[in-house]
């Protein structure tokens, strides 16, 4: 197994409606902007809400090795056809709880609609997968509030597991 480009991300915008043309994307051009600023690559593609399609996408752009990171955006609320939790999670090896409880927090301070959210994020190969909002603004500080850990998570992954300690001492320093 090859290790993926470390600072290469996927931005896969989840919209029937800009899958379809009828509306532009706002979120994903976003999340790959912000992506940029950070010193990192971003390509975006769009599919709309279905499962499978979902599914499919992450486990193509996981499994092609050239991803550290895949981000969507959009279908983590509470409508009928918000189903990228369960798209995403049907194709993750691992989940990790804690990201999208990180990111409902920070969007408590902006609104309280931010409990909503039904994102998560977990691994899938060496390949860090999260779901984001849908709105770019949401988008935006929900990937802010998570961003110094995504190194450290692809690191992880490609097997660098020694690290210099972030704010933690000797006694409290975890490293899973």
């Amino acid at each position: 197994m090859t290790q993926p480009d470390r600072e290469h991300a996927a931005v896969i915008t989840v919209s029937d409606s800009v899958s379809a043309g009828l509306r532009v994307d706002m979120s994903g051009p976003a999340v790959a902007l912000r992506l940029g600023q950070m010193g990192w690559s971003a390509d975006v593609l769009v599919v709309p809400d279905e499962v499978a399609a979902i599914s499919q996408e992450i486990a193509r752009l996981a499994d092609s090795e050239k991803y550290a990171v895949v981000l969507t955006t959009g279908g983590t609320g509470v409508a009928v056809r918000d189903v990228t939790p369960e798209a995403t999670r049907a194709v993750l090896d691992r989940e990790i709880p804690g990201i999208g409880e990180q990111m409902r927090a920070e969007g408590l301070r902006f609104t309280p609609r931010s409990i909503l959210s039904r994102g998560i994020a977990g691994t899938r190969g060496r390949t860090l997968v999260v779901n984001l909002p849908g709105s770019p603004t949401g988008a935006l500080q929900s990937l802010d509030c998570i961003v110094e850990l995504i190194p450290h998570i692809v690191d992880l992954l490609n097997g660098k597991t020694e690290h210099e300690p972030a704010g933690e001492t000797a006694d409290t320093m975890r490293t899973s």
